[in-house]
């Protein structure tokens, strides 16, 4: 089978990574991909909002099915597309991928069918926002209603804060013209529960915890995600039953019951709050960083898995590695606000060839060139941001590198991961230490 992934992170690397282990895929293609991915996938350079050209470019390649890794691709109607095209492709449509492009659909939806969440409202005038928040406790939620790239939520503990990123959501347009949701604060630990989604059909995955601010000790700005684990100890299986039964069930027949019914992967956010489990926010894909942590420990064929949703079958058993795995995420200094480019990146050797033959090499450039990383069971390095040139790769986004350890506990993934991640060398590039610190 042809095989096309659509993006070019560290999700996407997972996703081709996992693909790259079933024996029915025989050709991988990555839309734009990058340097990581080119180790493993065919890369194409085709941007992943161009819906046109992906289209284009399966129909001509003869595309078996496609895999829509970025929420961007999702909300400008690729998966609408392709079935239009008479193509097979996993993800959900323009009209589902609303639950993440936009904050008040999805709190407006939770509202409606009783699914637990902060209580909020929502604003478009700057001073009626400011007027609510004014009238409230500290600290409190500001969500940027549309997509923002994890970026778009601020917790300010001062009125200062709040004013400040309220003028920048409201008046300035800092992420576009759009709505703010402004949330009551919650306290607890937050977890990722991915959801394999075909209409009514909810299929679980196992839990990861994804640490969003870009500090140890959980301090400074909100950032896509600087790390992740998977498993999470912390959260019982009475929390995990009632997230799936009155959290992941019911907004998947909320979907249906609204006319926009989900395929593909609904991603809820979540907190263990005092009163218990309740949604931060809801994601229409695979996240970023947890999909790194967590794909690797799907033991069974992930086409199968995507098929089974994209043709609306019935889906196999989901197997999971009694293996554990904790990730360090290594972004450019400055992120997430401005950073510079064009660092050169020392990864060695053992940590990047992946080939049976110990003293080859691997030429990212040279599609022909096929590495398994599956072989080396320890550690895997995912590439989120790196391009390559002249033999050397190089950073080319903000957050650059996913190291992801392998063990029987957290404890031992944690150190194999740091242990690689200290041995990579690169001027520009910071990594939180702290991973996994509520569970260690």
């Amino acid at each position: 089978m042809k095989v096309l992934v659509i993006g070019g992170g560290g999700r996407e690397h997972a996703i081709v990574d996992a693909v790259s282990r079933s024996p029915q895929v025989g050709k991988i293609y990555c839309a734009p991909g990058n340097a990581g991915i080119a180790q493993q996938a065919e890369c194409v350079a085709i941007k992943d909002t161009d819906v046109e050209a992906l289209r284009d470019f399966a129909l001509a390649n003869g595309i078996d099915l496609t895999v829509v890794g970025p929420e961007v691709a999702l909300a400008a109607g690729v998966v609408d597309a392709f079935k239009a095209a008479g193509l097979r492709i996993f993800g959900p449509s323009k009209a589902a991928a609303t639950i993440e492009a936009s904050k008040d659909f999805a709190k407006q939806l939770m509202a409606k069918y009783n699914i637990p969440t902060a209580a909020f409202e929502t604003f478009e005038d700057y001073d009626a926002a400011l007027e609510y928040v004014k009238k409230g406790s500290f600290p409190v939620v500001l969500k940027y209603d549309g997509l923002a790239a994890g970026k778009g939520v601020v917790i300010p503990e001062t009125l200062e804060e709040a004013e400040e990123t309220l003028k920048d959501m409201l008046l300035d347009d800092k992420f576009g013209k759009g709505k703010v949701v402004v949330e009551e604060f919650l306290t607890g630990p937050e977890f990722s529960f991915m959801c394999f989604v075909d209409g009514l059909d909810v299929y679980p995955m196992t839990l990861s915890q994804d640490h969003k601010r870009a500090y140890e000790g959980d301090k400074g700005p909100n950032t896509g995600g600087m790390g992740a684990y998977s498993p999470v100890p912390i959260i019982t299986d009475e929390d995990l039953e009632f997230s799936l039964e009155k959290v992941m069930k019911p907004t998947a027949a909320a979907m249906v019951a609204e006319g926009c019914p989900f395929t593909g992967v609904l991603y809820g956010g979540l907190m263990k709050t005092p009163q218990g489990p309740k949604v931060i926010e809801f994601n229409c894909r695979f996240g970023d960083p947890e999909t790194e942590v967590v794909l690797p420990r799907l033991v069974t064929d992930i086409y199968d898995v995507f098929s089974a949703v994209a043709d609306h079958t019935p889906m196999p058993a989901l197997e999971w590695k009694k293996e554990v795995t904790m990730g360090f995420v290594m972004a450019s200094k400055g992120y997430p606000g401005s950073y510079e480019k064009g660092y050169e990146i020392t990864i060695p050797q053992h940590l990047t060839c992946h080939s049976e033959d110990s003293n080859a090499i691997c030429h990212p450039e040279e599609t022909s060139t096929i590495c398994h990383p599956e072989e080396r069971s320890d550690v895997r390095i995912y590439h989120m941001g790196t391009s390559f040139k002249d033999g050397k790769f190089y950073t080319s986004g903000g957050r650059v590198l996913m190291v992801v350890g392998f063990g029987d506990d957290l404890q031992q993934a944690h150190d194999k991961a740091l242990e690689a991640v200290e041995s990579i060398e690169c001027d520009n590039l910071f990594y939180r230490r702290d991973i996994g610190w509520r569970v260690l």
